[in-house]
C-alpha cells in the first residue's frame, strides 16, 4: 500500500468511528435495508456491450490529491444529466461518484444529487474499510460499491461483498497487480476493475490492464480504469476485447462532460 493510500485508509477508520457515534451500526443497517429499489449496475454495462458499444462508467469527481480541484463549477446533478444524455447517440452506462471529503472534496450529497437527476445506476466511489460503509452506501442511494483490494484483506472483502449482495448492490473490486487479482477472483462479483495507475509511483500505463487481462476468466466483466484519454486508448482496449471503462478526469475538465464522453467513445 502506498503512503497516500495508507493515509486515506487511516482517515477512513477515524471517519467511520465518528459516523457510528452519530448513527449506530444497527440504525444504519435498518436504514439501508429499508431502501429496496436498486438500479441494475451490472445489467446496464452488459446491455451496452451486447449492442457492441463501449460500456462507460463516467465519474463525477471535483478534485484529486494529486491534481487538486479539477472542476471549479461542480454541480453533480448537471454533470450526471450531461453524462446520461451524451450527444444523443453515445452516453454513459453508469455513474461513479466520489464521496470522500478530505482527499477528493466529495460529499455523500453529491451522490444523492447525481442519482436523483437521471436514471443511471450509481457507484459510490470511496475507500471502504468497514462494513458500516456498505450499509451507509445503500442508505445514501448507491447501487454499487467499490472495494479496493489494496485496502482490504480477504476476509474483509468477502464480508463486505456479502453485505452488498444482501442489499442488492453490485460490487466493483479493484486491483492493481497480479497478487491482488488472485485475491479478487475469490469473490463472487462479476465486476473486476484493473486500475492502470501504479499506487506506489502514481505512473499510469494501459499495459497494466493488457497484461492482467490474460488471467481474467471469461465469466468476469473487466473494467479498465485510469489513463483512458484518447480515441486511440479506447481503440487499444476494444481491439483487445475490453469494452468496459471507468473514466473521469478526461471529462471533468470539459464544459459539457457528456459531449466529451461521446467524442472519446464515438
Amino acid at each position: 500500500m502506498s503512503d497516500i493510500l495508507k493515509k486515506i485508509c487511516e482517515v477512513k477508520v477515524e471517519e467511520v468511528a465518528a459516523a457510528k457515534k452519530r448513527m449506530s451500526f444497527e440504525d444504519m443497517r435498518r436504514d439501508a435495508e429499508s431502501r429496496v429499489l436498486t438500479r441494475d449496475f451490472v445489467g446496464a454495462l452488459r446491455a451496452r456491450i451486447a449492442k457492441n458499444q463501449a460500456a462507460v462508467i463516467a465519474e463525477v469527481k471535483k478534485a484529486s490529491p494529486s491534481k487538486g480541484v479539477i472542476r471549479e463549477e461542480f454541480i453533480p446533478a448537471d454533470i450526471a444529466q450531461s453524462y446520461a444524455e451524451g450527444d444523443g447517440k453515445v452516453s454513459a452506462a453508469c455513474l461513479s461518484v466520489l464521496t470522500d471529503r478530505q482527499f477528493f472534496q466529495g460529499e455523500p450529497d453529491f451522490l444523492k444529487q447525481a442519482r436523483a437527476s437521471c436514471m443511471l445506476p450509481v457507484l459510490r466511489k470511496d475507500f471502504m474499510v468497514d462494513p458500516y460503509q456498505i450499509y451507509e452506501s445503500r442508505a445514501m442511494g448507491a447501487d454499487a460499491v467499490l472495494l479496493i483490494a489494496a485496502c482490504l484483506d480477504d476476509a474483509q472483502m468477502t464480508e463486505m461483498e456479502n453485505i452488498a449482495r444482501s442489499l442488492d448492490m453490485a460490487v466493483l473490486v479493484e486491483v492493481h497487480d497480479g497478487e491482488e487479482l488472485d485475491r479478487a477472483l475469490k469473490l463472487k462479483t462479476p465486476l473486476l476493475g484493473i486500475n492502470n495507475r501504479n499506487l506506489r509511483t502514481f505512473e499510469v500505463s494501459l499495459q497494466t490492464t493488457l497484461d492482467l487481462q490474460k488471467r481474467v476468466p471469461d465469466d468476469r466483466l473487466l473494467v479498465t480504469e485510469s489513463g483512458i484519454l484518447t480515441a486511440d486508448d479506447v481503440k487499444t482496449m476494444r481491439d483487445a476485447g475490453i469494452h468496459a471503462f471507468l473514466v473521469g478526469e478526461a471529462f471533468m475538465r470539459a464544459d459539457e462532460p457528456g459531449e466529451a464522453l461521446a467524442k472519446l467513445f464515438a
